[in-house]
């Protein structure tokens, strides 16, 4: 987001800085048309970020935690946000430096137009993209876009790749989701059992087992086990 708020800035004190050509000049509207493409960019920024990177993944795990051990606000939406936006950022950091390498550094240099670093940009995120989606959901969206197959996983159009990895990515998510409830739901079990057999009917289970699960996952350094998967399950 910084690189694109960056270059907007650049291109927005160029606009103002040059001289306008007259009506026959044919570079009068470059920079304003390329201000209105980074101002795009920056209002699809966040279906970019939900289809085109891990964020998906890991908020959805995180929100699945939170149900898992009985809470309902806590920890709260905001922080939940900005943890997954930070292992993003964490787990894309390889794939995002190259971005800056290869296009926005030649395209703030005027080395390269917008279209080139568009371009430029693409590879890298497909590849990330590539690692982490399933065959089966690019067989799937190939055929239902009638196009394929494909020679090798280059030959991939994002058109048929981005709903595959948004797919195998819920796919991915959920299957994190059964494991981390499977612990949880075993203490739900163990509590009610034990409520039911001593008769007490009036207290809800949940107060007895929300502080065990709580207690049970600090004691297993929860968070560092929860993250450090997170991140090996990009790799």
């Amino acid at each position: 987001m910084k690189f694109l708020l960056l270059g907007t800035a650049l291109l927005a004190e160029e606009a103002f800085a040059q001289p306008q050509m007259g009506p026959m000049g044919g570079k009068a509207l470059a920079v304003p048309v390329e201000l209105l493409l980074l101002l795009t960019l920056l209002a699809l920024l966040p279906s970019l970020l939900l289809c085109l990177t891990s964020f998906t993944r890991i908020v959805i795990v995180m929100g699945l935690l939170r149900q898992a051990l009985g809470l309902m606000h806590m920890p709260p939406n905001q922080v939940l946000v900005g943890l997954s936006l930070v292992l993003t950022y964490f787990t894309m950091q390889p794939a995002l430096e190259e971005v800056h390498k290869e296009a926005l550094l030649p395209y703030l240099k005027g080395q390269v137009s917008l279209e080139e670093a568009i371009g430029k940009a693409v590879p890298p995120l497909k590849d990330f993209m590539l690692k982490q989606t399933r065959e089966g959901e690019i067989r799937l969206f190939s055929e239902l876009a009638g196009v394929g197959p494909f020679e090798g996983p280059d030959e991939v159009p994002m058109r048929v790749l981005v709903p595959a990895f948004v797919t195998s990515e819920l796919k991915t998510a959920f299957e994190i989701g059964f494991v981390l409830y499977l612990p949880f739901l075993v203490i739900d079990m163990v509590v009610s059992s034990i409520l039911l057999s001593l008769g007490i009917f009036m207290l809800p289970p949940m107060l007895v087992s929300l502080p065990l699960k709580l207690l049970l996952f600090v004691l297993v350094d929860g968070w560092d086990l929860l993250m450090g998967s997170l991140v090996r399950s990009f790799r």
